[in-house]
């Protein structure tokens, strides 16, 4: 059988080795606990310094987890549609501060003063709809959205909303003229160096998908195996999460946050701004697409981590520390016997202190 490895290398995907730092692997032999597959990034001063998997992406080939595995990255999808959000803005295109229906056209009068930043920031009101695969088009999303019952007045209260950003994406496509992937992968992916993030345009290499299992271990398939429309999730999904990575992209992601390639230094410090609190006692708050941490004994932080009935994974930015930390795993639960979603915070300072 042609190995993984090698149908990766003809895709393209592996251009540089996949650095190993003992101090991070020796962190996770103690933490993880033998099961679970998944991978873990960690870059510091702007190098990649550790890309490694541990268990296995598909136990029914005994396929290895490795650097350049894809995984559905879930709610880190927020962070890209936020950017996109903001590249339009740049462009002239709009404004954060817009009303909705600039965009999307007449809304219900109990909506009229949500504006583009009430999504962004969670502080539209609405609440969710359906389930992520119900087949379900934009526009069909959009007008269930704007019919539902309000959970508070806009601008007045943190109610986190996958549909928020569902519509965002449907503005993104409404004012670009392009596909919310497409979009993605020509302003935010390519100038990013990105080659293995998308829905359906990346060209996955047999066996590079990551399949996810369930908290008995029953194998719940790849995210692509699910119901999907051709051009990838349908829209209780599409902007708020689905979205396959890497970690190699990931830390590619980092880099191009770290300097102008895709954002503008203002668009990036509206992006970060910490705008509503979100949790008094660890003193979090979100700003568009992030959880913000203004001060931490770290200095600030920004990350969002993401998580279904499956997989869990987070991504975190030290900013005064010039570090990131992404760890993603495939299967997050075994009952009786892990909850890697509980040990995130552990496993994410864990991994800083390990450097």
């Amino acid at each position: 059988m042609i190995s993984t490895w090698f149908h990766l290398a003809l895709a393209g995907v592996l251009l540089a080795p996949a650095p190993v730092h003992p101090g991070i692997a020796s962190f996770l032999d103690r933490t993880v606990p033998p099961g679970p597959g998944g991978t873990v990034a960690v870059a510091r001063d702007g190098r990649l310094v550790h890309c490694a998997g541990f268990g296995l992406a598909d136990r029914e080939t005994k396929t290895p987890a490795g650097c350049d595995t894809a995984y559905d990255v879930m709610s880190i999808t927020k962070q890209f549609t936020a950017a996109a959000i903001m590249k339009l803005q740049m462009a002239g295109k709009l404004r954060t501060t817009d009303r909705i229906s600039v965009h999307l056209g007449p809304v219900p009068a109990d909506k009229r003063k949500i504006t583009v930043r009430h999504l962004l920031t969670h502080t539209s009101g609405l609440g969710d709809l359906g389930d992520d695969y119900d087949p379900v088009s934009r526009d069909t999303m959009t007008r269930r959205a704007l019919a539902a019952p309000l959970r508070s007045a806009p601008g007045t209260r943190f109610h986190y909303s996958n549909v928020g950003y569902s519509l965002l994406a449907a503005v993104i496509e409404r004012v670009s003229g392009m596909s919310y992937e497409r979009f993605l992968a020509e302003h935010l992916f390519a100038p990013a160096g990105m080659r293995s993030t998308g829905y359906v345009l990346p060209r996955w290499a047999a066996g590079q998908v990551a399949v996810e299992y369930d908290k008995h271990g029953t194998r719940k398939g790849r995210p692509t195996e699910h119901p999907w429309a051709a051009d990838g999730p349908y829209w209780y999904l599409r902007g708020n999460g689905g979205m396959l990575s890497t970690a190699r992209d990931m830390y590619r992601w980092h880099r191009a946050l770290e300097g102008d390639r895709v954002l503008s230094r203002r668009a990036k410090k509206e992006l970060f701004t910490p705008r509503v609190l979100v949790d008094r006692k660890s003193k979090l708050y979100y700003g568009y697409g992030w959880g913000v941490f203004p001060r931490t004994e770290h200095g600030r932080v920004v990350e969002h981590d993401g998580g279904n009935d499956w997989s869990y994974g987070d991504f975190a930015r030290f900013l005064d520390r010039d570090v990131m930390v992404f760890w993603i795993t495939n299967q997050a639960y075994r009952t009786g016997e892990w909850n890697l979603e509980d040990l995130n915070g552990e496993i994410t300072v864990g991994l800083l202190r390990a450097l």
